[in-house]
């Protein structure tokens, strides 16, 4: 299905109700009940062809083929591994994650803090799996992926080294949910070393469609605790971190048992009687398993002696869990991590959601990818959508009156792209005051004489860029952007509000206006006449290959304009345009016509190349189209770019007369089918020799 298909046929999925938790999307197409079902009428274990047991599913670096990490590594089933194999045993628990060989804590702190949530949980690990009656060798999970949910499947044939699960497991041997639920977000992000490094916060959107705010510790706000309780209170996610000052310090273990580089889940905070105050405190847990702090109010510390036992939580275990002060956590800790849930996410009547808004879209380079607001004369090319918020916040926590929102900018499925040698663009996004028409994409002038009203809190190389704001109420302009210039790349925009917004992207509507040039054969001069018939030959038309060497011969003899020359597909095209005779030929009033367009054309490819290079730019191309009077959105420019312009992102004169002819070609079959100007077209395929069949067609 080529890109535009698919990009509709998503659109209408997701207006039929099609990505929600509730209806997730199949991915890979592959249905859970139906594989199950024809596993156990064939009396055999599901082999997922997608992601098999085969080395290419560990990875394609340290984790690669031959590597030495991976050299010995078996698959087997968890009924290979124990003799009563469970999915999950009295519940999913913290202590059932522990870390393997893989350096993804940051998934194994978000799948602890998945565990405090029943209902969350829920939605990610669907019920009644297990290894009973029904047990085929099949398994599903559901993700949130950049703005719809999709159900994974996978077979249960895990990675062993020596005897031994070789990355997530669980404390009792035989339970395995864990394991399983790491391979299945494995598959989605194409191998198991594509999750080594990343932020928590990037485990908890998956799992819960949410929004994850990032805090730096050292300049917290004076009511983070509250911030804390609160979000825990509502069923949140919490991570948290130590950072490093050199690669030696990765994972290193400090005097007291903290470990530095690493994923820590936040998972309780509480205040307790102590010495006649009162204590904050809050518990902390390592995806290891094990390594605890060993300071003040960790595991059997004496300061627990002075709190009175109602008061005590359990702080004995080697689990991997426990309880330190909340100011020693601001002094130890780097930053932390709050996940908020999504209104379908949240089933407590005591807690009130946020409104949500999300849109896709591309960076393409040489169209949509215009970089930073450092590149002043392509920033403007980026997407653009506007953001209208008109009731202020009901009780701000600040005094601060204004309308709450968080914008988050998330780069769609790198982790994929690492096999390739890709990794995460450095991205951010600027926010404008803005009134005006919404369905018109903002050109450079208006970057050029409006400041921004904010911004991202930095441009970063991770996979979401998430920023709090508190605005006046009005309309803004959000434009999401890569650092630098000429980047491809997917992208999800989300605008998270305590009151509801209004969102839509900005974008030029599909417009052309077609200028009538044509020129009877009654209206042609002498000289141009005597012209014509000298290149026309004896039967007085020209064909598609006289026209190229017509062409080819004017354009070789200009200095001011680059060509490589006029193709005989693109002379084709031109000839199909012109020719309203249906012969495939130009006689001498279609000739002229069509030699009086490619003026009017050169001049405005002139006018256009500003820096007088022969040839015009991508970024030139917009506006030369809209002289020629095109007005075309995002995604049909991005097309355009991706068809015509070259690797160094310039455009031929004869690359350039081809797009135009071809797009008046479009228009005029459009609007000659469309007379009322509804936008729509049914196809009877009788027209073109094809009978009974329909088409429906929209831009």
């Amino acid at each position: 299905m080529s890109g535009v298909a698919s990009t509709l046929a998503k659109k209408r999925a997701r207006a039929a109700g099609f990505g929600t938790n509730a209806n997730a999307n199949k991915y890979l197409n592959q249905d859970y009940e139906a594989l199950r079902s024809q596993c156990a009428s064939q009396g055999q274990l599901f082999s997922d062809p997608y992601f098999p047991a085969a080395p290419e599913s560990l990875g394609f670096n340290e984790l690669g083929p031959n590597s030495s990490k991976t050299r010995g590594v078996q698959w087997k089933r968890p009924k290979d591994l124990s003799s009563r194999p469970q999915f999950i045993i009295g519940g999913a628990t913290r202590t059932d994650i522990c870390q393997g060989a893989l350096g993804d804590c940051w998934l194994l702190a978000a799948i602890a803090s998945l565990t405090l949530n029943e209902d969350v949980m829920a939605r990610v690990v669907p019920n009644g799996q297990d290894f009973g009656s029904g047990y085929a060798g099949i398994f599903h999970f559901q993700f949130w992926q950049f703005g719809e949910w999709v159900d994974v499947v996978i077979d249960d044939r895990l990675p062993v080294k020596d005897g031994k699960l070789l990355f997530v497991h669980s404390e009792d041997g035989n339970e395995f949910w864990s394991a399983l639920l790491e391979k299945a977000y494995a598959k989605v992000n194409g191998s198991y070393e594509a999750l080594s490094g990343g932020s928590t916060t990037e485990g908890f959107e998956d799992f819960t469609g949410g929004i994850a705010e990032q805090y730096e510790l050292r300049k917290a706000p004076a009511n983070m605790f509250q911030i804390i309780q609160s979000a825990l209170a509502s069923g949140a996610l919490l991570g948290c971190s130590i950072d490093i000052t050199s690669a030696a310090d990765s994972e290193a273990i400090t005097r007291q048992k903290l470990v530095k580089g690493h994923a820590y889940s936040l998972t309780g905070a509480v205040e307790v009687n102590y010495r006649g105050g009162r204590e904050k405190l809050v518990r902390m847990r390592n995806p290891w398993g094990q390594v605890e702090w060993t300071g003040a109010w960790s595991d059997g510390s004496s300061e627990w002696n002075s709190v009175d036992p109602s008061e005590r939580p359990n702080a004995n275990a080697e689990d991997g869990e426990f309880w330190m002060s909340f100011s020693e956590f601001q002094r130890q800790y780097s930053r932390i991590e709050i996940c908020t849930l999504t209104p379908d996410a949240i089933t407590s009547g005591n807690v009130k959601p946020w409104s949500v808004k999300n849109y896709s879209g591309m960076w393409r380079s040489g169209s949509t990818a215009g970089g930073c607001r450092n590149n002043a004369h392509t920033f403007w090319m980026n997407p653009q959508f506007v953001i209208k918020v008109n009731e202020e916040d009901d009780d701000p926590t600040d005094n601060e009156k204004g309308c709450s929102l968080v914008v988050g900018l998330i780069q769609k499925n790198r982790r994929r792209l690492r096999k390739q040698g890709e990794d995460m663009h450095t991205i951010g996004y600027a926010i404008y005051e803005f009134y005006g028409q919404t369905n018109l994409h903002l050109d450079k002038n208006f970057f050029l004489t409006h400041a921004q009203k904010a911004r991202s809190e930095t441009f970063i190389n991770l996979r979401e860029v998430c920023t709090r704001f508190k605005l006046p109420p009005g309309e803004y302009l959000v434009v999401p952007s890569t650092f630098e210039p000429n980047k491809d790349g997917d992208f999800c925009l989300r605008v998270f509000s305590e009151k509801q917004t209004e969102t839509q992207r900005c974008d030029d509507p599909v417009e052309a206006k077609l200028i009538d040039e044509t020129v009877s054969d009654t209206e042609v001069e002498g000289n141009f006449r005597a012209m014509f018939m000298k290149l026309a030959g004896t039967d007085m038309e020209i064909s598609a290959s006289e026209l190229r060497t017509i062409l080819n011969r004017v354009v070789s003899k200009r200095t001011d304009i680059k060509t490589d020359g006029f193709s005989l597909d693109t002379c084709r095209t031109v000839v199909n345009l012109m020719d309203d005779t249906g012969n495939g030929k130009l006689g001498l009033g279609e000739f002229a016509t069509l030699w009086k367009k490619v003026q009017r054309y050169m001049n405005i490819y002139k006018e256009n190349d500003l820096d007088g290079s022969g040839n015009i730019s991508t970024t030139e191309f917009r506006g030369a189209l809209a002289k020629a009077g095109f007005t075309l959105n995002d995604a049909i420019y991005q097309l355009l770019v991706a068809r015509f312009a070259d690797p160094s992102l310039t455009i031929d004169f004869d690359d350039f007369v081809g797009c135009l002819m071809r797009l008046e070609l479009m228009f005029r079959v459009f609007q000659r089918m469309d007379p009322h100007k509804t936008g729509f077209l049914e196809l009877d395929f009788q027209n073109v020799g094809l009978p009974h069949v329909f088409i429906s067609y929209t831009y």
